[in-house]
């Protein structure tokens, strides 16, 4: 398993939040009770499966739902 902390635009409501986590838990090879989001921070902290994702496909589900991605860091367990 490997952890991404992903970094976003600064997020308008705690609801929009909300709505990334779920989309990111829906995505094949995510740990689903590894993501977590920091509001104040505009940030998703996410546990994946590098054998079945990238953090690429990550921030594509991210962007397609119109929250901009600013930049990602990987620790490869």
């Amino acid at each position: 398993m490997s952890k991404a902390v992903i970094t976003l635009e600064p997020l308008a409501c705690p609801s929009c939040l909300k709505k990334i986590e779920s989309a990111v838990r829906e995505l094949n090879g995510i740990d689903h009770n590894n993501v977590k989001g920091v509001f104040n921070a505009s940030k998703i902290r996410v546990a994946f499966d590098e054998n079945m994702l990238t953090v690429e496909d990550i921030e594509k589900a991210i962007e397609n739902l119109g929250y901009p991605v600013i930049k990602s860091k990987v620790k490869i367990a």
